[in-house]
């Protein structure tokens, strides 16, 4: 019987029950043996490693899988072999082999000893790793020519801790979304093809060997956390999914913009999942919206004395790599692809944000114009900054709150009610019952959303997603959703972009929004609330701003080394003013000298975990020609300088092996390549780049959206105009009738008699004028905009 993984009948990518979830590895003096076994301990496989070869990887899979007399006459023999090379001693247990790396030297061999679960999906459970092991391979001396360029090597490495935000499962793809999941074929897809998957690289020779999947597990770099909820006396599970590609990976002054792979930095997928909390549940629900930076070729400087460098934008002829990124969003997400920008558009002293905000609405406008009319680019720009001071910042909230119900009328979002499992899987039947549903209503499950792989399916031309039910209306139209038949299907047909500066502060702010509006509707489809006008005072907003809050925070601190900004979230809580600007000050100082010191070591890691660096010995080391060098397609990168403070460039202005001599002042002369592909300066770099000159003062009018009235953005908000309640009449939310409670948002009495405590001490001017403050920073408290973003 071989045990290995199996696609089920429905297209599930699901592991087989006798799949292998818990290893030992034992050792002599010549090989390693791993040893896997099922759950219930009735199947055994063994994979051998050679340890006589100080710097290749010799890797065998026994073919056989043995019951347990079989395995235990197997044990005996081996016992028996390996008493002239030491014995065979155990070593440790592991839950997988997370793969191998070797440096300048030897191979280690990185496992998961020690695991906690953190959710299930519908029984699948998902993982973290609570602790990991390196293991030397070779077991014969090793002579290094140098070994303190090994032992940084291994340091370096060391900063990617997989016991912090990475997860799987043995059972379950979490690399795609539940729709994906549930209605995708799979028969040719290897789920380490997958752009989430961030241990490929390393995995890869030892599936190369033993022709299979099962000794290893695909890791996840991102977010997961659920939590069980009740509103009007229903019970439901809330699960909160951030997926962070591999492509293009790093940090916020080292990876910018795009790439000419059309990959972008800071991408991350969103998924929240709702399904009923009982036994048997039989109505689920899930959408997606996504994160990443401006798709443009654009860079900053990283500067210790500068805590908001200069933008600087490269050659970006003809928008190809931007085309290039909006064709792979449509591919794994279908249209309408929707882009929220929410950088500034308000003049600046020195023109920053405004610069990048007019080249992107050129790149749309460009894009636009080769796309019939039924694919084109939906688009908002709102600069959230442009609420006028004094007013509260929820006003924000509810805005975006009206952008929010007006993308999810277009997309859609995943629902289905389905019959109780019959078997002991319910997402098989589940996914049976859908895909045969669909079948009957000859929609096929290709105009679904979700692929989450390599960009492998491309979505049919002008298809349209909708409920299985012919008297339904199109999931993914303008039409109102709440006219469907909730006993349908419904499918989620594109997606929300959202972007800031960053897509940490204000994208995480937006996000919470989208997130919060749809999960009203959520909820309304599972019949667990009457209405879809949410309070934000209700305790479940709060718990789901705290949800928000939470992955936003570990995104932040993910790319841009600390906490995101919270301003209007902190506000929500309450907490004073002086407060507020005290927590952003400090998270501004941490993530600048977080981006100054850190990121260049950080960043050389990521690249090292990811393959995109393989060192060599007669080669120069990763800290010697530049940390940002590679980028994963293989791009070489300017970066000559041997300081950490280091300009971090986009591939517009990054050096591609495939088109030398095209840089005007390199051998190929004058060219209209966008990429500067010389071996040139620093210095001689910039004569590439957009000058100040060709980045007129901002006088231009443009339009700030081709599907929504952005009129409703600015001015007064009339009652009842949102779905999201509030009167800014009052300044407060107003409660709706409906009884909607929550499980206690966490807050006990003494947080609450600390708060008042607090208010009662910091009072407006006479904080302000408190002593041991300097007169600066009592003005700066009191006139001064963040040097951070929310």
């Amino acid at each position: 019987m071989a045990a290995q993984e199996a696609v089920s009948a429905s297209g599930m990518a699901l592991i087989d029950a006798n799949s292998f979830r818990s290893f030992e590895l034992y050792e002599n003096r010549v090989s390693f043996f791993m040893i896997g076994t099922n759950n219930d301990k009735s199947l055994y496989k063994i994979l051998t490693i050679d340890r006589l070869k100080p710097s290749e990887l010799d890797i065998s899979e026994d073919p056989n899988t043995y019951n347990e007399t079989e395995y235990n006459e197997l044990i005996e023999k081996i016992k028996e072999d390996s008493i002239p090379n030491g014995g065979f001693n155990f070593v440790t247990r592991c839950y997988g082999i997370i793969g191998f790396i070797k440096f300048l030297g030897p191979y280690y061999m990185l496992l998961i000893t020690e695991r906690e679960k953190i959710g299930d999906i519908f029984g699948h459970a998902v993982y973290k790793p609570a602790k990991s092991r390196r293991i030397l391979v070779p077991c014969i001396p090793f002579n290094f020519d140098d070994i303190k360029y090994e032992n940084r090597y291994k340091n370096l490495c060391s900063m990617i801790d997989v016991t912090k935000d990475f997860y799987y499962s043995h059972t379950y793809n979490v690399m795609r979304s539940l729709q994906k999941n549930l209605l995708g074929t799979l028969s040719d897809e290897n789920v380490y093809d997958s752009m989430f998957v961030w241990n490929e690289y390393l995995t890869r020779h030892l599936r190369s060997s033993a022709k299979s999947d099962i000794w290893t597990v695909p890791l996840v770099y991102g977010f997961f956390k659920q939590e069980k909820y009740s509103v009007s006396e229903n019970n439901f599970i809330f699960t909160l999914i951030g997926r962070r590609s591999r492509y293009f990976a790093g940090t916020r002054y080292l990876r910018r913009g795009v790439n000419t792979m059309g990959r972008v930095a800071n991408d991350v997928e969103t998924e929240q999942i709702v399904v009923e909390d009982v036994p048997n549940p039989i109505r689920i629900s899930s959408i997606l919206q996504h994160r990443g930076s401006i798709p443009l070729f654009w860079s900053q400087e990283t500067n210790l004395f500068n805590p908001k460098p200069d933008i600087i934008l490269g050659k970006n002829m003809g928008y190809e790599a931007t085309l290039l990124h909006f064709k792979h969003l449509e591919k794994r997400y279908g249209t309408p692809i929707i882009i929220l920008n929410l950088i500034k558009q308000k003049k600046e002293r020195r023109p920053r944000e405004s610069l990048l905000r007019r080249e992107f609405v050129k790149a749309i406008e460009n894009i636009n114009n080769q796309l019939p009319p039924k694919n084109q680019l939906q688009y908002l720009h709102w600069d959230v900054h442009m609420k006028p001071r004094g007013r509260p910042a929820v006003e924000v909230l509810v805005r975006l709150a009206k952008i929010a119900e007006n993308s999810l009328k277009k997309t859609g979002y995943f629902y289905s009610r389905v019959p109780p499992p019959d078997g002991p899987d319910p997402l098989a039947c589940w996914s049976a019952y859908l895909k045969k549903h669909i079948s009957d209503e000859n929609n096929s499950s290709d105009n679904t959303n979700g692929d989450n792989t390599d960009d492998t399916e491309t979505l049919g031309e002008g298809s349209q997603c909708t409920s299985s039910s012919s008297d339904t209306s199109a999931v993914g139209t303008t039409e109102d959703i709440e006219i469907l038949n909730p006993e349908s299907p419904m499918f989620q047909k594109g997606i929300l972009r959202t972007n800031c500066i960053d897509c940490l502060d204000r994208t995480n702010v937006a996000q919470y929004a989208f997130g919060l509006v749809a999960l009203w509707h959520q909820l309304h489809a599972l019949g667990l609330v009457d209405d879809r006008y949410i309070d934000l005072d209700y305790p479940l907003a709060r718990n789901l701003m705290r949800l928000y809050e939470i992955m936003g925070d570990t995104l932040a601190r993910q790319y841009g080394g600390s906490d995101a900004h919270n301003k209007i979230f902190s506000e929500r809580r309450g907490h004073t003013k002086f407060l507020i600007r005290t927590h952003e000050f400090f998270r501004t100082i941490q993530r600048h000298y977080s981006n100054a010191l850190m990121d260049a070591n950080k960043q050389a890691a990521i690249n090292l975990f990811l393959g995109n660096f393989e060192p060599e010995p007669d080669k120069p080391a990763i800290w010697e020609i530049g940390f940002s060098k590679p980028v994963p397609e293989g791009d070489q990168v300017l970066d000559r300088t041997s300081s950490l403070m280091r300009r971090a460039l986009s591939d517009g202005s990054i050096l591609d092996r495939n088109h030398l001599g095209s840089c005007p002042i390199g051998k190929g002369g004058a060219s209209s390549s966008s990429t500067c592909s010389c071996v040139c300066t620093p210095s001689e770099a910039q004569k590439h780049f957009v000058s100040d000159n060709e980045l007129a003062t901002d006088n231009e009018e443009y339009e700030e959206s081709n599907f929504f009235d952005t009129s409703v953005l600015y001015g007064e908000l009339p009652p009842m105009s949102s779905p999201i309640i509030f009167s800014p009449t009052t300044n407060t939310p107003t409660r709706s009738t409906g009884d909607v409670n929550d499980v206690p948002s966490g807050e006990d009495a003494s947080t609450s008699e600390s708060r008042e405590n607090e208010e009662e001490i910091f009072q407006g001017r006479q904080l302000i004028k408190a002593p041991g403050f300097s007169d600066k920073f009592r003005y700066w408290v009191e006139h001064e905009e963040l040097m951070g973003f929310y």
